[in-house]
């Protein structure tokens, strides 16, 4: 079985072997962040110094931080198969996403099997479409960037695999991506002020996390879900409710709310107690359920096919419940901005991306927290809050300005070649004071996190 020794595979080696890792780091020309990519390592020159041709692959990599590139995007982390082909000014030159509704309708989730047999159905052509779009040829790309993780393994698999057989055949470096840290990059995007230092909460099916964004690959956790993320809680609060499934439980619950009494039930604020930033939904979740059970609402029965009695108690629940869910996310926004000013004054802006960040509501109660704190609210539309090949893509851009990136892999790369996945891979380094007391926090950490292998790498080049 080949096991690979480049940048990403060696940050799988435990923490006492990471200066081996690092030393690798500095030979591949790892450069602090504002550190021009003017000279490359001597090993890679046979790589990068031939003219590109229209008959062979892309040979060049930007010899300065604004320099013309494009770069391929590869998202495969949980339930869509996205790929997005962005050039290095911004410009978004192509964006498609093959979603999986169907198999979360009738499964009322994500199944990890069948999801990833759907992205190996249609990653070939997701790809392909993508650079069709964009018109370009394979051999016009700079690099490929593909999300590694946090996410579904099974999932994630697709589309490294993809990403490397891409860069392989055309001779490209590769860029591997943390999941989160695309959501919180591609308000930068298109936010052309957002600078760092900055705050975000990001949010969605899988995820909760606040963090402070200090620089490109710094980041400060200061709250994480103990349990079940607010994606989480929507999709099962539509899926006991009778809802429509295809577009996620989100929208589904957004829409439903509009026609309820958001104050009828009066369901309990998650984690009170604790006063950190830490969040979680499971508790709001089986109040749900009860309150489901005591009003005889039988999820089989559609809500299309719902009585105007039957209809009405769904909508005051779908209402009470997102009411009190997007107060959990107010209360621990309000004592993060708090924590983030006093380490970093400067801050201006909160970012908040994510699936859940679509919501309208959301977006709308959190504006007032921000503006009661003197910040400004960003939001990415809401095509690039959810999971989608540009912020992969532009996430990679941004590292590979500064010189993070992996070699283009063997063209001939093994069928058992072992991929570097990260199902379980923390972005930033949790912040003293909001370490959560409570018992059902996952503290297993599988890789360690994003943010420490940068700031070793740092460490060990001055």
């Amino acid at each position: 079985m080949a096991v690979s020794s480049t940048l990403s595979r060696l940050n799988l080696l435990p923490r006492p072997l990471l200066p081996y890792a690092v030393s690798t780091l500095r030979a591949l020309k790892f450069r602090p962040r504002c550190a021009p990519l003017t000279s490359f390592s001597n090993s890679f020159s046979a790589h990068f110094s031939t003219p590109k041709s229209s008959a062979e692959p892309n040979t060049q990599i930007p010899g300065a931080p604004d320099d013309d590139f494009i770069v391929l995007g590869i998202e495969t982390s949980c339930d869509d198969t996205a790929a997005a082909v962005v050039r290095s000014s911004g410009e978004i030159l192509s964006q498609v996403v093959s979603s999986q509704a169907d198999l979360l309708a009738r499964y009322g989730g994500v199944a990890p099997k069948m999801a990833e047999e759907a992205h190996s159905q249609v990653i070939d052509q997701v790809v392909q479409e993508a650079i069709d779009k964009a018109n370009v040829r394979e051999t016009d790309l700079s690099a490929v960037a593909v999300t590694i993780g946090p996410g579904l393994s099974l999932c994630l698999r697709v589309g490294v695999r993809k990403a490397r057989k891409t860069a392989g055949r055309f001779n490209l470096p590769i860029i591997g991506v943390h999941h989160m840290e695309a959501h919180a990059l591609v308000a930068r995007l298109m936010e052309k002020k957002l600078q760092f230092p900055f705050m975000a909460l990001l949010i969605s099916g899988g995820h909760n996390l606040l963090i402070l964004a200090q620089d490109l690959g710094q980041y400060i956790q200061l709250g994480t879900t103990i349990d079940d993320a607010v994606g989480e809680a929507y999709d099962k609060t539509a899926k006991w409710l009778g809802l429509d499934l295809r577009r996620s439980g989100g929208p589904a619950i957004e829409e439903l709310a509009r026609e309820g009494d958001a104050k009828s039930i009066k369901f309990s604020i998650p984690m009170k107690q604790h006063k950190d930033c830490n969040f979680s939904y499971a508790g709001l979740k089986t109040q749900v359920r009860l309150a489901i059970k005591s009003r005889n609402i039988d999820a089989e029965i559609p809500i299309s096919c719902a009585n105007h009695q039957d209809r009405s108690s769904r909508a005051d629940i779908a209402a009470s419940f997102q009411r009190v869910a997007v107060l959990h996310l107010e209360e621990r926004c309000e004592r993060a901005i708090e924590w983030a000013l006093n380490i970093e004054p400067s801050i201006k802006h909160l970012v908040v991306s994510g699936g859940v960040a679509s919501n309208q509501y959301v977006r709308a109660q959190l504006d007032q927290v921000v503006k009661k704190n003197s910040l400004q609210l960003v939001c990415p539309p809401p095509s690039l809050c959810t999971d989608n090949g540009v912020m992969v893509a532009w996430t990679g851009i941004e590292h590979f300005r500064v010189g993070r990136f992996d070699p283009p892999p063997p063209a001939d790369e093994p069928e058992d070649f072992v991929n570097d996945l990260r199902p379980r891979w923390p972005l930033g380094e949790e912040y003293a004071e909001g370490r959560s007391e409570a018992r059902s926090l996952r503290r297993a950490r599988i890789h360690p996190s994003l943010t420490s292998i940068i700031q070793a790498s740092l460490q060990q080049q001055r």
